[in-house]
């Protein structure tokens, strides 16, 4: 059986892909760098990442790229012997405007180098590349209309102005002939994530519909020809949850249709998993994947017989699932990150961290405050388990109040706690609290712990944080003495979640677990961490 959400943990927008016996499925990163993460399977039950193709400045430089903007719903394709990626660039949220700025890339192989970035457009995000059966290639995504009161946290179906249609010349790299309109979408409105395939001589298009919030859906329609007009499923809606507040796998929607080789169907989508009473996804939208069925109609549907999405599906014959270890450790031994981390918006990770200047730590440099859409020093790995403990050991010797190192649940400048080692002019060194409780716009710091606690001049510091469901709580020791002690109150999780502060549709990434420093002295302290662990309770 295939367990989902497949991909736990921050995996929003699945685009899937078969190239033969090897399915590969290519996800957002938003802000996180480097850029769009691809898993690999050879069964649809165990996956495993295998690349994040976005690694250079010329291919994606997001700083300051706003929260929930940079990389949006990548679409990843096989054709002419090419891995296709294409993704958008998000370089606004709030306001009228999104300034969404397309790109393609290519590669035979899709662990190895990519290509340098192509620009295609603008007009709109969440764009993808139909390669027909007669060789040509067709260019889709969502035109955004910015003469609506669609700010963020708030979208109007009116900016989502359908699904713009336009041939792709891989020879010149560049669009060409008319620009067409081909779907307006079904009455749920917020029309985006579109994928076509085509089958018996009709073209199927996917669309992700309702907001990426609790109405989400994936929409179905199909035409005789690749320019419309597009008749709506008999169900208008091939998989989601927006009806049926009991199922498990809410937010259902935005996904992508494949079929093994010997027939059996497949479609991916995002979900949220929320945590009662205020249902908040703190794991953010994660990707499953449901079994569907052809009907005599030439309609798929999932083979439940419902819109529904199960949270076990029948898998491939023989696949066998592999546990994933309950406590991951990791000792920054290497000279590249463990491929679990990522860091924020910069192509220019030397400026930050590096694995090299003390073997067998990973060294952050202190750049600017926890938060920035600029330089931030921010290695996190994602949040997958609703309840989880992770511990650090940090070495960092502060001579001012504005250097702190330390360890934090992350979701985005206005919604995260941290733990720290800082220095206070009674205190001296010390373990501080501070959070951002999420309340946008007027969301500021709160130090839940006071002033801190003192700890030695000298000597390694542990911290670590459990999270229960929606609840936090720090501790810390000096290395080798001791035992864990307790750092201020038990703090609210269920913050760091998408519907954390605005609310639904006001950021939707998901929740890291990590270490940071900063230093608004501007003097770059540097702090060093021997280890990491993560361990789901």
């Amino acid at each position: 059986m295939i367990r989902n959400p497949i991909l736990p943990g921050f995996n929003p927008d699945p685009s899937i892909c078969r190239v033969g016996d090897d399915y590969y499925i290519a996800t957002s990163t938003f802000e996180w760098y480097p850029g769009v993460q691809i898993h690999h399977s050879r069964d649809l039950v165990n996956w495993t990442m295998v690349r994040r193709p976005l690694e250079r400045q010329s291919q994606l430089d997001m700083r300051g790229n706003p929260d929930s903007c940079g990389v949006w719903a990548p679409c990843l394709s096989y054709a002419d012997g090419l891995f296709w990626l294409v993704y958008t660039d998000v370089k606004r949220f709030d306001g009228n405007f999104k300034d969404a700025h397309n790109y393609i890339v290519t590669s035979p192989d899709i662990e190895g180098e990519w290509s340098e970035p192509v620009y295609v457009n603008s007009s709109g995000f969440d764009p993808s590349l139909f390669h027909d059966e007669d060789g040509r290639k067709w260019f889709l995504n969502m035109q955004w209309n910015h003469r609506t009161e669609s700010f963020g946290g708030a979208p109007k179906s009116p900016a989502f102005d359908g699904i713009l249609l336009q041939e792709w010349d891989a020879a010149t790299n560049s669009l060409k002939g008319p620009t067409k309109n081909i779907f307006a979408g079904s009455p749920l409105g917020l029309v985006e994530g579109p994928h076509l395939f085509k089958r018996n001589g009709y073209y199927y298009l996917t669309t992700a519909e309702g907001g990426t919030g609790y109405d989400h859906a994936v929409t179905m329609a199909r035409s005789r020809t690749i320019e419309g007009p597009y008749e709506l499923h008999p169900n208008r809606h091939l998989i989601t949850s927006k009806d049926h507040p009991e199922a498990i796998l809410q937010r259902a929607g935005h996904g992508q249709h494949v079929e093994t080789p010997d027939g059996q169907v497949y479609h991916t989508h995002l979900c949220g998993r929320p945590m009662p009473p205020k249902r908040r996804c703190t794991l953010g939208r994660e990707t499953s994947l449901q079994k569907c069925v052809w009907k005599e109609d030439d309609w798929l549907y999932l083979e439940n017989g419902t819109t529904v999405p199960d949270v076990t599906v029948p898998g491939l014959t023989g696949a066998v699932p592999v546990e994933k270890p309950v406590r991951s450790e990791y000792s920054f031994d290497g000279v590249t990150l463990p491929d679990d981390f990522q860091w924020l918006r910069t192509p220019k990770p030397e400026r930050i961290f590096n694995l090299t200047d003390r073997a067998g730590h990973l060294r952050l440099i202190a750049r600017e405050s926890i938060g920035s859409w600029f330089e931030q020093s921010l290695v996190a790995r994602r949040q997958e388990n609703h309840s989880f403990r992770a511990e650090t050991v940090v070495e960092f010797d502060p001579d001012t109040y504005q250097q702190v190192a330390g360890l934090t649940h992350y979701y985005n400048r206005h919604k995260f706690h941290a733990i720290g080692v800082t220095l206070h002019e009674k205190l001296g060194r010390c373990v501080t609290v501070f959070s951002c409780d999420g309340d946008y716009p007027n969301s500021r710091l709160s130090f839940p712990a006071g002033s801190g606690v003192a700890i030695p001049a000298e000597g390694r510091v542990q911290l670590s944080m459990e999270i229960r469901d929606n609840d936090l709580q720090f501790f810390w020791q000096t290395e080798g003495k001791g035992a864990w002690q307790p750092i201020g109150p038990v703090l609210d999780a269920g913050i760091v979640s998408d519907e954390g502060g605005r609310g639904e549709h006001g950021s939707f990434t998901g929740a890291f677990a990590g270490v940071f420093a900063f230093d608004t002295s501007g003097r770059a302290k540097t702090a060093d961490f021997d280890w990491f662990n993560y361990e789901e309770l």
